[in-house]
C-alpha cells in the first residue's frame, strides 16, 4: 500500500503539480475507513443528500450559533431543512424551522361564510380591485379561517354581501332602499369605485346637498342633542311615555313685511349700542334654530330635525303653536315661529 501511494504521488509530480494526499486533508480528520478507501482508489464519492461536518465540541457550537445567526436572515436551503427535518425526528430540537409565512393557495371557485350567509364566486371577482379589503384576504399572504364545512369565514353581516359580488361581477348597483347599507359595507372592504358610483346616485347625492344647507347651522348638531336630552330628562322626571318642548326656528333674525322694512332698515342704523340687546333677544324656548341665509325655509329645517331623529330611533312630531309676542323697540315684535316637539319614548 505504501509503495503505490508512493507511485502515486510520483506520477502526480511527473505531470507537473505537486498535489496534496486527500488522506492528508484538513477538511476530513476523522474519515471513516470506507471513505478512505474511496480516495486511494481515486473513485469519485456520491453527494450525500445531508451534508455532515465533524468537528471539536466548542468549535462546532460556536460555528452552529454563527449560522444560526446568518440563516435567521433569511429563508432555510433544502438542505437545512431536510436536517432541521431529520433532527426533529431524532427529538432534536431544531435551529432551522421551516418557513411559516408560505402563502395560502386558493382554488378558483371560492365558497365563503359571511356572518352565516353562504357565497360562492370566482377568486377571480374577489381580486378584481387590486386596493381592497378582499383582494387582500385573497392574495396569499394572509391566512383566512375556516367553518366546520370548509368555507372561508369572514366575521361580518351578510345581508348586504350579495350586493357587493354582484357589483364585482358586473358593476350592478344596488336599489334605491339598499344604497345606504350597501354604502357602509362598501366602506369596511373600501371598495373605491363603488363608492363613488353610490355617492353619485340617491339618497347619497340628496345628502350632499342636504349636507350643505346644514352647514349654515353651526350649532346644528348641538341643538339636535340638546333636544333629546331635555326629553328624556322631562320623560324620566314625570315617569311619562312622552315629553314635549317648544323649539324655535326662524330664518332671518326678525320677519318684516315689505312695508315694515325700509323703517326697520332705518331704525337699525340709527340704533344706539344699548339698544342693540333689545334685538338680540332670546325667545321662552328649549332650543332655537337660525337664522341663516339660503333658499330652503323653516319647513326644510324641520324636515331635517325630524329625519335625524328618526335615523336614531327617536320618534318626534312636531306642530307649530304661535309665534314669539315678545316687544322688541316701538311696535316691533319678535313674531319668530315656535313648533312644539313631542318627543314618544316607547
Amino acid at each position: 500500500m505504501q509503495q503505490n501511494g508512493a507511485s502515486t504521488s510520483n506520477g502526480s509530480g511527473v505531470g507537473g503539480g505537486e498535489r496534496e494526499s486527500p488522506s492528508r486533508s484538513p477538511l476530513l480528520p476523522a474519515a471513516t475507513t470506507r471513505v478512505r478507501r474511496f480516495i486511494q482508489e481515486r473513485r469519485t464519492l456520491p453527494l450525500p443528500k445531508v451534508m455532515v461536518v465533524f468537528s471539536a465540541v466548542g468549535d462546532a457550537e460556536k460555528a452552529s450559533d454563527a449560522m444560526a445567526d446568518d440563516d435567521s436572515r433569511k429563508p432555510a436551503s433544502p438542505a437545512v431543512a431536510a436536517t432541521a427535518a431529520a433532527n426533529v425526528c431524532r427529538g432534536k430540537p431544531s435551529r432551522y424551522p421551516l418557513d411559516a409565512r408560505q402563502e395560502q393557495e386558493f382554488p378558483e371557485v371560492i365558497s365563503l361564510n359571511v356572518g352565516g350567509s353562504h357565497f360562492t364566486t370566482r377568486l377571480s371577482t374577489l381580486r378584481r380591485y387590486d386596493d381592497t379589503m378582499l383582494a387582500a384576504m385573497f392574495s396569499g399572504r394572509h391566512q383566512i379561517p375556516r367553518d366546520a364545512d370548509g368555507r372561508f369565514f369572514i366575521d361580518r353581516d351578510g345581508a348586504y354581501f350579495g350586493d357587493i359580488l354582484n357589483f364585482l361581477r358586473e358593476g350592478e348597483l344596488p336599489q334605491r332602499e339598499r344604497v345606504r347599507a350597501v354604502h357602509r359595507e362598501a366602506q369596511y372592504y373600501s371598495i373605491a369605485p363603488l363608492l363613488e358610483r353610490l355617492e353619485d346616485t340617491q339618497p347619497l347625492t340628496g345628502e350632499k346637498v342636504r349636507q350643505a344647507f346644514l352647514d349654515l347651522l353651526p350649532y346644528y348638531k348641538d341643538n339636535l342633542e340638546r333636544i333629546v336630552e331635555i326629553a328624556k330628562l322631562r320623560a324620566t322626571q314625570k315617569k311619562a311615555r312622552f315629553a314635549k318642548l317648544k323649539v324655535c326656528v326662524y330664518k332671518e333674525e326678525m320677519p318684516i313685511t315689505p312695508y315694515e322694512r325700509p323703517l326697520f332698515n332705518s331704525l337699525r342704523s340709527e340704533r344706539a349700542e344699548g339698544e342693540a340687546k333689545l334685538f338680540e333677544h332670546h325667545c321662552d324656548v328649549d332650543v332655537s334654530f337660525g337664522p341663516w341665509e339660503a333658499v330652503a325655509d323653516v319647513y326644510d329645517l324641520l324636515h331635517c330635525i325630524v329625519g335625524d331623529l328618526a335615523r336614531r330611533g327617536i320618534a318626534a312630531e312636531q306642530q307649530c303653536i304661535g309665534v314669539c309676542d315678545k316687544h322688541l323697540i316701538n311696535h316691533y315684535y319678535c313674531k319668530r315661529p315656535i313648533y312644539e316637539f313631542k318627543i314618544t319614548w316607547w
